[in-house]
């Protein structure tokens, strides 16, 4: 496909002026990809988003997460009682906190169109929970 003679308008579905959905910048904003990591690390992690704290860095030009937060848990009664809960629960928090990485990045990504570079996660206490999950 060859370019247009000089002086020839663009393409009617590239040029700016006809079609203003490709003209401009969009820009996400800090506190809208914030909300959105809060959210999916919570769900991932099992606990309210009121427990995570988000930060992100430039990690060589791309865009780093870094998530702290508690993790839901079985009570360690429950576990005593019937040590497979801990497979049930999604296995151990090291294993947990490891697959928490992936999907909190392949959601933050989905739900934002942004590329992460890696994502971090620092499990900084548990909350037992009876049924599985952390409401």
């Amino acid at each position: 496909m060859s370019a247009a003679p000089a002086g020839d308008p663009a393409p009617q579905g590239l040029d700016p002026a006809r079609n203003p959905a490709h003209a401009g910048h969009n820009r996400i904003s800090t506190q809208a990809l914030t909300s959105v990591a809060k959210a999916a690390a919570a769900q991932v992690l099992a606990v309210a988003p009121a427990q995570v704290r988000i930060s992100w860095s430039d990690d060589a030009g791309s865009l780093a997460l870094s998530v702290a937060s508690a993790m839901g848990a079985p009570s360690l009664q429950d576990v005593r009682r019937n040590p497979a809960r801990v497979a049930l629960s999604g296995g151990s928090v090291l294993a947990r906190a490891t697959a928490a990485k992936l999907q909190i990045l392949s959601e933050v990504e989905r739900l934002t169109g942004s590329q992460l570079s890696r994502v971090d996660v620092r499990i900084s206490g548990l909350l037992a929970n009876t049924e599985g999950r952390v409401q």
